[in-house]
């Protein structure tokens, strides 16, 4: 938090916030005017009486969220969090308070001196495993139940579905909320994006940046160099953290109640046991971020090498 402090404080980062808020502000305000004046119009009128905003799923697709999906959503929110805080840590602190140097025995033995990192790093990479093999899981879950029918698109009509939510969106008279039974297509969209493109992409690109990569004259390494990696893997995190931020609002603005049970309590109802569940994986997610320093850290990473100060 500290090291986002001070990119925030400095002169440059300064002058670009008093420029880019009013202009973000005045280009948030452009758009609402434009899509109420298209919905308004016959032609927008007619566009959206055509496509709704959601396409129907295949027959068969299941209803609601089973309880390995709630406990899976809430372990992903608990890994991006931290990776996003760890990955900001990495890309900004100019001087690591400890640094990890994996054990070279065993099966983790290789040829030379094992490369040291910092202890961010290690806590970065650590939680990029967990995260990926929670992703697999949850792909393997995916297929098998037929909970994928929710989130791969099987028609070319959501792509002017998804275009009419965004307009209902942008207008400010948003799109009927039904995630219990089907998603609306924007969200389809978004929902896909993320879990079979993005973070792929972040895996593998993360995978690319790693110390566990042959070094650079491996002929791999040739083929995927590390300079492309970089430059995917940055904006990815980008993505995911402006998903976040809409995801976030649209479920505390579109019935909180309903979609936290929807997410945490596996049921269609408005109690409050789904704002219970969430707000104690809250509590544990804020606790991790509090306990992610060295001092906690070092036990951990003795486990599979040697922590030092410099």
């Amino acid at each position: 938090m500290s090291s986002l402090l001070a990119a925030l404080s400095t002169p440059e980062t300064k002058k670009k916030l008093a420029w880019g808020i009013p202009l973000a502000l005045v280009a948030l305000v452009t758009v609402v005017l434009l899509a109420q004046w298209y919905r308004a119009s016959d032609a927008g009128a007619a566009f959206l009486a055509q496509y709704p905003g959601e396409t129907a799923l295949p027959a068969g697709a299941p209803e609601g969220f089973p309880a390995w999906l709630n406990f899976q959503h809430f372990l992903n929110a608990f890994f991006i969090v931290l990776i996003i805080r760890t990955g900001w840590l990495v890309r900004t602190t100019q001087r690591p308070a400890a640094y990890w140097t994996r054990n070279n025995k065993g099966l983790l033995r290789t040829k030379g001196e094992p490369k040291k990192i910092s202890l961010d790093l290690w806590l970065h990479l650590s939680l990029d495993f967990l995260w990926a093999l929670n992703g697999v899981i949850f792909i393997v879950l995916l297929f098998v139940t037929g909970q994928w029918m929710r989130l791969v698109p099987t028609s070319w009509e959501v792509i002017p579905n998804a275009w009419s939510a965004a307009i209902q969106y942008a207008s400010l008279n948003w799109p009927h909320e039904n995630g219990w039974v089907n998603y609306n297509s924007l969200q389809q969209l978004a929902y896909f994006l993320i879990v079979f493109v993005a973070a792929p992409l972040a895996t593998l690109t993360g995978v690319r940046m790693s110390n566990a990569w042959p070094g650079p004259k491996a002929a791999i390494s040739k083929v995927y160099p590390l300079p492309v990696a970089r430059a995917i893997h940055y904006p990815v995190m980008i993505f995911f953290v402006l998903f976040v931020i809409a995801h976030v609002t649209l479920v505390l603005t579109t019935g909180a109640l309903r979609n936290l049970n929807h997410m945490y309590a596996s049921n269609n109802g408005d109690s409050w046991l789904g704002f219970g569940l969430f707000a104690g994986s809250l509590v544990l997610t804020v606790v991790a971020w509090i306990l992610a320093k060295p001092a906690f850290l070092q036990p951990l990473a003795t486990i599979t090498g040697k922590v030092t100060r410099q």
